[in-house]
């Protein structure tokens, strides 16, 4: 069996390059030009996708070589690019950059390989004109599997400036496929962790989107980006099902056991914090607790003062409470809630910063008061890929799985760990991290669950048992 879905991946040499106002906008183009656009980007990054999502009107997904594995890239790329017209990838770093100490893994070299597509190098040009050449040469020969296959050119100076620029290029052997003028840059705002997520924009948010895609039509050729896309050749995996990968260990990071009742006859409730201050969520997630038999319903910690009707499970990912630490104090009725149902051994996921909102307090204002310790934010940032292995039995796991996971922060809890830990990490430093007690599970780690089997039919199963 093979798929043909054409797909492009938008690559650059470095951070900062614009790899992501020419993604964003290309897709935004694209889906006006009357294309069903799928929206990917590589690694964990939760803020890109909703930019993404507000762009083509379709969830944004990722695709983490680290966390899900190599060998589910492409399934999980055929999955959410079912019945589009064309995929656009957006990179993450520098083309080549990838897990720390682990050489290509995970780069956005790596998916471009494992997906078969072309890559579009987005280059800031500001402060160079024929040295470009060489710095493409450079990227489109280091690795002969990859095919760098089009360069487009951001924040040019003036006409003579882009003149000069591709005639550089001319030998370079690498087409020009646009130039995106500096004085047209588009300002998204951005804080501790990066961009500000769309879910908290509204209004500013489209505008932003819909000026990235305003640059794109205006400073690149989109029918040759296109007829790009269309050169990449079938994939020859199979699309990735969440059905079948809920309830049964398929390999990978195994150890997790199926559940005795995969799909329950009364689907229980799980509770998935949504909102302004919780924006981190995989799309996969969702589609994994629904087809292991739970229904799952959104609530927002900021407005909503109970929680969904029969609430038998609840997930708290990631996002920034600690910007909304007054709001959510405030709201004490949820908070009471919440406490009350983790008190019943209901299971209870938190990730990050639902890790913190579980806490007693966040920069002194009261949070709900499941765990024994106390958040604040910091002056560190604490980012990057981690192995670990699950320390007790808990909601996802029982002890000795062993998952890869993603952390990104700058706040801390102090105690770190409770008396049985969340996890232990095993590289790329030894620790133990985060909480389980009763059916809590709270941890600094984000784990993407499609790398991670039979993780979401456990919590199901779970919630069952206890509903």
């Amino acid at each position: 069996m093979s798929t043909n879905i054409p797909r492009l991946v938008i690559a650059a040499p470095a951070s900062g390059s614009g790899k992501t106002t020419v993604a964003t906008g290309l897709m935004r183009a694209f889906a006006d030009a009357g294309l069903a656009v799928s929206p990917h980007k590589v690694g964990p990054d939760y803020i890109d996708p909703g930019y993404h999502a507000l762009a083509t009107g379709r969830p944004g997904r990722n695709l983490d070589a680290y966390m899900c594995g190599p060998e589910r890239i492409a399934p999980l790329f055929l999955h959410g690019a079912a019945g589009c017209d064309v995929a656009v990838v957006e990179g993450v770093m520098g083309l080549y950059d990838g897990a720390s100490g682990q050489g290509e893994l995970a780069s956005t070299a790596h998916v471009a390989k494992l997906l078969k597509a072309p890559v579009v190098l987005v280059v800031d040009a500001s402060s160079q004109s024929r040295s470009v050449a060489a710095l493409v040469h450079g990227f489109a020969s280091w690795d002969p599997e990859v095919r760098v296959a089009g360069v487009i050119l951001n924040k040019v100076g003036s006409d003579r400036h882009e003149a000069l620029l591709r005639e550089a290029l001319t030998e370079s052997g690498v087409p020009v496929l646009g130039a995106v003028r500096r004085v047209q840059q588009v300002h998204t705002p951005s804080r501790h962790l990066g961009l500000v997520p769309v879910a908290e924009r509204s209004t500013e948010a489209v505008e932003a989107v819909e000026a990235q895609a305003s640059q794109v039509r205006e400073g690149c050729d989109l029918q040759a980006l296109l007829a790009l896309a269309h050169s990449a050749p079938p994939l020859t995996d199979a699309a990735w099902e969440p059905g079948s990968w809920a309830g049964v260990p398929q390999g990978g990071t195994g150890g997790h056991e199926p559940p005795t009742e995969p799909h329950p006859k009364n689907p229980p409730v799980v509770a998935v914090a949504a909102g302004p201050a919780f924006t981190f969520s995989y799309a996969e997630h969702t589609e994994l607790l629904k087809a292991a038999g739970a229904e799952v319903v959104p609530f927002d910690p900021l407005h909503d003062e109970a929680l969904p009707d029969r609430t038998a499970a609840l997930v708290i990912g990631g996002g920034f409470p600690e910007v909304y630490a007054p709001e959510l104090s405030a709201n004490e009725p949820l908070r009471k809630q919440v406490a009350a149902l983790a008190a019943t051994g209901a299971p209870v996921i938190a990730e990050c910063a639902g890790l913190l909102y579980l806490s007693r307090s966040l920069d002194g204002k009261p949070m709900c008061g499941v765990l024994p310790a106390d958040a604040r934010m910091s002056g560190r940032l604490t980012l990057g890929y981690r192995e670990a292995v699950a320390v007790a039995d808990n909601p996802l796991a029982p002890a000795g799985t062993r998952v890869r996971g993603h952390e990104f922060h700058r706040t801390v809890t102090e105690p770190g760990a409770g008396a049985a830990p969340a996890w232990g990490f095993t590289h790329p430093e030894r620790r133990t991290e985060g909480f389980v007690a009763g059916g809590v599970h709270a941890s600094y780690l984000h784990v993407h669950w499609a790398g991670a089997p039979g993780a979401a039919a456990r919590l199901v199963a779970g919630a069952a048992a206890h509903g």
